[in-house]
């Protein structure tokens, strides 16, 4: 059995190269959780334009940057997005980032590309004390309808994003939903092998 130690690497706000207090990525990371109940508090658009700004620093293939995002804050599309099985809280979360990928300029690997830069707004949101929740339950032929779409994007997912009603209870690192341990999850070398 492969022995690790959780230790505490960083605290809550640090101040970071560039002189800024900010949020440490690993803290993040940590209180990072599936809000799906949200204040009807507008998010501004300044704010909004710093989660666009980290998601275009993102990493892709080849530099493609094959993203397109899309802030929805009307209220009859959120609510005509909600309608998927599992996304009917995205009417009332006070914005919608529809995360789409251009197929043909990186058809094999727009999806990771999208996930990536998505992965960075709900990080920086966190750190600004926001909430996200990421949702893979919708239409996709009625979301690019709705959102007018061009053909060759694709929707890879979407995200709720807002201030959160609450935050869940418990202690931070995912404790509402037990995670696997990190030996059941890791391999060094080979898969299956814990030593290294």
């Amino acid at each position: 059995m492969l022995d690790i130690k959780v230790i505490n690497i960083s605290q809550p706000e640090v101040v970071n190269m560039r002189g800024l207090v900010s949020i440490d990525v690993f803290e993040a990371i940590r209180t990072r959780k599936s809000i799906r109940e949200y204040s009807p508090k507008s998010v501004p658009k300044k704010l909004l334009l710093k989660f666009a700004e980290v998601a275009q620093l993102a990493p892709s293939a080849s530099n493609i940057q094959p993203w397109h995002f899309i802030f929805v804050t009307d209220r009859d599309k959120r609510k005509q997005l909600s309608k998927s099985k599992y996304a009917g809280f995205l009417a009332k979360s006070p914005v919608v980032v529809v995360g789409c990928g251009d197929q043909k300029a990186s058809p094999s690997w727009y999806r990771v590309d999208v996930t990536i830069a998505l992965e960075h707004i709900v990080l920086a949101a966190e750190s600004k004390g926001l909430g996200t929740c990421w949702v893979g339950s919708f239409e996709e032929d009625e979301v690019k309808q709705l959102l007018k779409i061009p053909e060759d994007y694709r929707v890879v997912a979407l995200l709720a994003l807002g201030y959160p009603l609450e935050k869940p209870e418990g202690k931070p690192g995912h404790s509402i939903h037990m995670r696997k341990k990190l030996d059941q999850i890791i391999s060094y070398e080979e898969f299956g092998t814990l030593s290294g």
